[in-house]
């Protein structure tokens, strides 16, 4: 699913983000990427949907390399991954709906299958009751859900998830980390950045550990 071959990423300016970092992460696996801030977390998810290249290395995900795909190639990888942040990064000018059916549109669904695959995602995260509802109105938790249907709501390969429990109580962040591994369960790949080590330990799955952009 995804390889990680010697890659590093150098930013203008000199600092180097990745340094040869080399790994692989099975189809149908959830796996944590942890290490402090600054650590690289960040920037490898950045690499996996293109919106960075490496600098040095290869970067394979679903069988494509993707230092050698052309800007006009990148939408399609981007469109078999879900992602999640840690600031929901909802429009608060749009309802609930609007806001998990944005990939959608943007990739020129029918009004009727949108509606369709919009109420099955927000069942799978318990909000079907607040469609209608503005972010604004919604609790932490419930727009971190949001910010969850919207990336699953395109039925994506892979999820990767960047902190998405970092804004929340640990009883809340629970609840986001069972939703991810109900979708793991149903075998799509989940990569999950996160500093919350306690709740990690306690679901048992791989660790990919990063410290000042090295692989430990």
């Amino acid at each position: 699913m995804i390889l990680f071959d010697n890659v590093s990423k150098r930013y203008p300016g000199g600092k180097e983000a990745l340094s040869d970092v080399s790994f692989g992460i099975q189809a149908g696996e959830m796996v944590f990427l942890t290490g402090n801030s600054g650590a690289g977390k960040t920037t490898l998810m950045k690499l996996i949907i293109v919106l960075e290249r490496a600098t040095k290395g290869q970067v394979i995900v679903q069988d494509v390399n993707l230092n050698r795909i052309s800007a006009k190639h990148i939408p399609a990888i981007r469109r078999n991954v879900g992602v999640v942040f840690q600031n929901h990064q909802l429009l608060f000018d749009r309802n609930v709906f609007d806001n998990v059916a944005l990939p959608l549109y943007i990739a020129g669904f029918q009004h009727r299958e949108v509606g369709r695959r919009v109420r099955a995602a927000l069942s799978k995260v318990d909000l079907t009751q607040k469609e209608k509802a503005y972010p604004i109105s919604l609790s932490g938790g419930e727009q971190q859900r949001v910010g969850i249907a919207r990336a699953v709501v395109n039925r994506p390969s892979l999820l990767l998830a960047d902190e998405p429990t970092g804004n929340l109580d640990p009883e809340l962040s629970k609840e986001v980390m069972d939703l991810f591994i109900q979708f793991n369960q149903v075998g799509v790949t989940v990569v999950i950045a996160s500093h919350d080590l306690g709740l990690i330990s306690r679901l048992n799955k791989r660790q990919i550990k990063l410290h000042e952009g090295k692989l430990l």
